[in-house]
């Protein structure tokens, strides 16, 4: 297999329908998540925003099989979610690399989901995805010696070389400082416009998402729902202290404050 063939766009679509999760705790059922439907389509870049407890992570989690809805399904091109699988690769806030490994030893490693490619394939594979996040230099450092945002980078290169149909990011910038994530926020509109890749990014900034995201998707909490839906039609690449973008941030912001009035305790991010 040809690098060419190995980094070839296939079309995705996730549906969503119907989707709802109840948690039991205390012996009591809480529910999370009630009757969410959303449709992401091949090369959204789609974010999730809303207050903690809305259930943006949980919806994440079952997008990727890692947990089941309670009711409802997923369907990725046509075909119900029932479990992980390599077309859906999750970037999680924290970077998750595997410390007794080098950097290209951590992105090897996620070319295992991938066992038609040859050792050579494998190589060629990472090496072209540790230069797209500007870490080809440093392939053989070691995880200690990276800072947080070159962790962050290397484990988009491990998320991004398995070429999965969706990629799914969950709050992946929180833990940097602001300096580091405005760097990141770059990198990946970048990344994004070369490859087309389908995204669903879950947040509690709005100004990120606003940054990112051509379509914001509001949840409100106990227990989330979808409240409402924002197109962000401002070209990319986007600096995140424009004044265009802070516009948007400040309508969604406003609609966010409205639904978190109706739950007292609610805490979102408006950065």
């Amino acid at each position: 297999m040809s690098l060419q063939d190995e980094l070839r766009s296939v079309p995705a679509k996730l549906l969503i329908e119907g989707v709802s999760k109840d948690f039991t705790a205390r012996g009591k059922v809480v529910r999370a998540l009630d009757q969410i439907s959303l449709q992401v389509n091949e090369g959204d870049f789609v974010c999730l925003v809303g207050p903690s407890g809305c259930g943006k992570s949980t919806l994440l989690n079952i997008i990727a099989g890692l947990e089941k809805p309670t009711e409802g399904r997923t369907l990725m091109d046509g075909k119900e979610v029932t479990g992980p699988g390599r077309d859906r690769m999750v970037m999680f806030q924290e970077s998750a690399l595997f410390p007794w490994l080098d950097v290209m030893g951590n992105v090897l490693f996620g070319l295992k989901l991938k066992p038609n490619l040859t050792p050579s394939d494998r190589r060629e594979v990472a090496q072209y995805y540790l230069k797209l996040v500007g870490l080809d230099e440093f392939a053989h450092s070691n995880i200690h010696e990276l800072s947080g945002g070159m962790k962050q980078r290397a484990a988009l290169a491990r998320s991004l070389a398995p070429n999965p149909r969706v990629l799914l990011m969950d709050e992946p910038f929180a833990a940097l400082d602001a300096l580091t994530r405005e760097q990141l926020y770059g990198d990946i509109q970048r990344i994004w416009a070369q490859r087309k890749k389908t995204i669903v990014f879950v947040t509690h900034n709005v100004r990120e998402a606003v940054c990112l995201g051509d379509r914001v998707v509001l949840f409100s909490p106990h227990p989330g729902r979808i409240r409402e839906e924002f197109h962000i039609d401002l070209p990319h690449p986007r600096d995140i202290n424009s004044v265009e973008l802070a516009s948007h941030s400040s309508r969604i912001t406003r609609a966010l404050r409205g639904y978190t009035a109706e739950t007292p305790g609610a805490e979102y991010g408006a950065e």
